[in-house]
């Protein structure tokens, strides 16, 4: 069947798998939870842990980097296994029952020890989900699927901050109570896993012993992680953004609210633009998602006032929309499906090993010249991750007699 009668037949459109819906559900669970937390922990540790900035920077670095070594294994030793849902239970039940002890713990050394062990969850599970999804969907679907997935999760990042600026509105103070109240939604979590989930028709496991490197692909899916790459190094953290939205005079009490809606508009632009992705294919969207990228950064650059630093965080979440299906998506048109899982893992990997040297750039860029070339610097990399991404092919289909 051609692309053009694929597209025009409702009937090669099915609906989103049960174990997509299963897995946005967990995600928003999941995504509830952490962000119940995560933009409390700085205070927490500095005023209540007595520790300091430095330490943060390290129990997060330490913390991404060891989940991102994860992902690469998981994916590969999940495609090894031929099943992928064990990875999953594991990781999220790990996560679900170490994240509330956040709540009794006295001394900023059981911090790292809680983010560490919730990273180690998130690197178990990651690839081996993706895979699962990319395993439960027709190809003609998923970016849909992925945008979906995303869409779940990015609401839940949402919710989360609201719930817990509600709960503390109603008991002042009380940071150790709602942090062991995570507790639910993943015990939540782990019930869906158990009881909703089921284990994909996986792809034949592959012949060769396993071998955690980039031997089973070809070049243009090396190319396209060394363009992940390039494009990651000039994407910093999000929190240097509530950093220049602070200096362009948004008020503290109003960054909740602001990053609930940079939340909001990237779970909705997920949800509609993955149907686009699987219409029009996933690389005119990484190329716009890349552009408007570069044109958001520039305008943190130059803004001058708060209205900017709103409008300018509603456009950078319509970048993750633009961007987030699709990258997932191309990633399953690069590659062979024995080996989705790995494909995954390195897709993982790339972006991880890349995050924490771009945020110690752009910090060092930040302190010592200031916001212009600090996000100068980030549009200048993701337009030559543009030019690299140029280059990359899609995979040849076997012909058929």
């Amino acid at each position: 069947m051609s692309r053009t009668d694929s597209t025009s037949d409702p009937a090669s459109h099915p609906a989103l798998p049960r174990n997509v819906k299963v897995l946005g559900g967990v995600s928003l669970l999941n995504d509830i939870a952490s962000e119940m937390i995560f933009p409390l922990l700085p205070s927490f540790l500095l005023t209540v842990l007595g520790g300091n900035r430095f330490y943060l920077g390290v129990i997060e670095g330490v913390a991404d980097s060891l989940a991102s070594i994860l992902k690469l294994w998981s994916g590969g030793h999940s495609d090894r296994a031929g099943r992928r849902k064990g990875f999953l239970l594991f990781g999220y039940s790990l996560t679900a029952v170490i994240r509330p002890l956040i709540g009794v713990i006295v001394a900023p050394w059981q911090l790292l020890l809680i983010r560490v062990g919730d990273r180690i969850g998130k690197g178990v599970r990651a690839a081996p989900r993706d895979a699962l999804i990319a395993d439960s969907t027709d190809p003609s679907i998923r970016g849909r699927a992925f945008g979906f997935h995303r869409a779940m999760d990015h609401l839940g990042a949402a919710i989360g901050p609201l719930l817990a600026a509600g709960f503390l509105l109603l008991w002042t103070g009380e940071l150790r109570t709602l942090f062991l109240l995570t507790i639910v939604p993943g015990i939540l979590v782990v019930g869906l896993l158990l009881f909703g989930l089921r284990e994909s028709p996986a792809t034949q496991p592959p012949r060769e012993p396993l071998n955690l490197t980039l031997r089973p692909f070809d070049r243009n899916f090396r190319l396209y992680l060394l363009a992940l790459v390039v494009f990651t190094l000039g994407n910093s953290s999000d929190a240097f953004l509530l950093v220049r939205a602070s200096e362009l005079g948004v008020p503290t009490v109003a960054l909740p609210l602001l990053w609930c809606a940079f939340h909001v508009v990237k779970s909705v632009s997920n949800l509609l633009l993955g149907r686009a992705v699987d219409r029009f294919g996933p690389r005119s969207f990484i190329y716009l998602g890349w552009f408007v990228y570069t044109v958001v950064y520039l305008g943190f650059g130059l803004a001058t006032d708060a209205w900017e630093a709103w409008a300018l965080f509603l456009c950078y979440a319509l970048f993750y929309g633009l961007t987030e299906p699709a990258e997932k998506a191309l990633v399953a048109i690069l590659v062979g499906g024995e080996h989705k899982g790995l494909a995954y893992g390195w897709y993982n990997f790339a972006i991880g090993i890349a995050t924490l040297p771009s945020s110690l750039i752009f910090g060092a860029l930040y302190q010592v010249y200031g916001a212009l070339v600090a996000f100068g610097w980030g549009a200048a990399l993701a337009l030559i991750a543009m030019l690299l991404l140029v280059r990359v092919k899609d995979r040849e289909k076997p012909q058929t007699s």
